[in-house]
């Protein structure tokens, strides 16, 4: 009888060693890949449309600098998570006292809220141009949801989540669709351009906002610690946060080509996602519709999902309850029960009667770039005292980069102040 030869012997030598670094990739892989991907929402969807519907290929240039800010800030998430042990809200909570953690968790319930209500509004909008219903459609998804957080485990979760990952390929096949000019795409991705007026900073604003939202930060930290991924595994999840943050990158790039080829030269403006898709069907086809809606109710699906679960995550941790997709009820009744009621205000205010969909999908996503800098100035001390990270402390550049976004963050929501009390400062658009 033949004796059956394990399966890493069977390879060749050469190959083994890479083998064995694929393996415990994919074993790894996951937290990283998840949290860039989902934050191509109903939200951060709409405000791509936008920018491409409304300033054409001008403001590709912004997601260069977003996507390396994107890459530091992920990565000071991981290697928190990875070093300490412990979720982001738990930390600032140990290190900034609870006063300040009250204050920054009620702003991020307030800011997730409205996100989450945007998914489902992603979700209505998407399945509405399918011909379904938000009566029908509301109530199912967010039912599926609940369900999977609910009654799965973090493992199970996981497959879910990386395989809808996958779906946001839609937005490439779109964009090939509409027949840009890929040499005016190219030149204006590298020809920044600035403006000063109202729109385009609120626009700005979005884009970041949307790119690197607050609740992100918390979310991945979580998703590390639950995971068990240690120092040992650390280098194996950067290289996670790097390619989702890449990934990610792609599928805004693609969904702001594929509406500045299509609607800005028309000076066709759309207030939402499923407007875009409605609007590129005459002009790059059918196919590029349906796979733009069906993008979009993936993505607000899986974010509604991920949303209330990261806001579950931080506030239980911060206030210092029991957290976990594998927790059950009895062990952790405040994380289950506010990822429910976060589960019914999102899909309940969406079907009220009269509800305007785009402000709260629009400025969802500008709450997440005011939030944003708070946020980052926490993660930033935290990732610099030697006594809580030892040699994993931030190095010279990541500093600046970090502490880069942060002051320009801040100096956007400044500027916003200035040109809505006088506008007459700003020329307009």
């Amino acid at each position: 009888m033949t004796e059956k030869i394990p399966r890493e012997t069977a390879l060749p030598k050469a190959f083994r060693p890479f083998a064995a670094r694929a393996a415990a990739f994919l074993a790894i892989v996951g937290p990283g890949f998840i949290t860039a991907n989902v934050d191509n929402d109903a939200g951060g969807i709409a405000t791509y449309s936008m920018a491409g519907a409304h300033f054409g290929y001008s403001l590709l240039w912004v997601l260069l600098p977003v996507t390396l800010a994107l890459i530091v800030v992920q990565e000071m998430s991981a290697r928190l998570g990875a070093i300490t042990g412990k979720g982001l809200a738990d930390l600032i909570r140990e290190n900034f006292g609870l006063r300040a953690t009250f204050y920054l968790l009620m702003a991020l319930l307030l800011t997730d809220i409205g996100n989450t209500v945007a998914e489902f509004a992603g979700w209505a909008a998407a399945m509405e141009v399918f011909g379904v219903p938000r009566i029908i459609s509301v109530p199912i998804g967010a039912f599926v949801v609940w369900w999977m957080i609910v009654k799965g485990t973090y493992r199970v979760v996981e497959k879910i989540f990386l395989v809808a990952c996958t779906v946001y390929f839609t937005y490439v096949v779109s964009a090939l669709l509409a027949r840009p000019s890929w040499s005016e795409v190219v030149r204006q991705t590298f020809d920044p351009r600035v403006q000063g007026d109202t729109a385009w900073l609120l626009m700005i604003i979005g884009i970041v906002g949307t790119t690197i939202a607050p609740w992100m930060q918390f979310y991945l930290q979580s998703s590390i610690v639950e995971k068990r991924i240690g120092p040992d595994e650390y280098g194996i999840s950067r290289w996670d946060v790097i390619v989702g943050c890449v990934m990610a990158a792609i599928v805004a790039f693609f969904i702001v080509v594929a509406c500045g080829a299509t609607l800005h030269p028309r000076g066709i403006q759309i207030h939402g996602a499923e407007e875009a898709a409605l609007a590129l069907e005459p002009l790059a086809g059918s196919w590029a519709k349906t796979l733009f809606a069906l993008g979009l109710a993936n993505a607000s699906l899986f974010a509604a999902s991920i949303l209330p679960l990261a806001t579950a995550y931080s506030i239980c941790e911060g206030l210092g309850f029991e957290a976990g997709v594998n927790k059950t009820w009895s062990e952790a009744p405040e994380f289950l029960g506010l990822y429910t009621l976060m589960i019914a205000i999102g899909a309940g205010t969406i079907l009220l009667p009269g509800i305007p969909l785009f402000p709260i999908l629009f400025l969802s996503q500008v709450l997440n770039g005011l939030l944003l800098p708070f946020v980052l100035v926490f993660m930033i001390l935290l990732i610099n005292k030697e006594e809580l990270m030892g040699d994993y402390v931030n190095g010279r550049f990541w500093n600046v980069v970090a502490w880069g976004t942060t002051g320009i963050m801040g100096v956007l929501m400044l500027a916003l102040v200035v040109t809505t009390i006088f506008p007459g400062l700003a020329g307009g658009h």
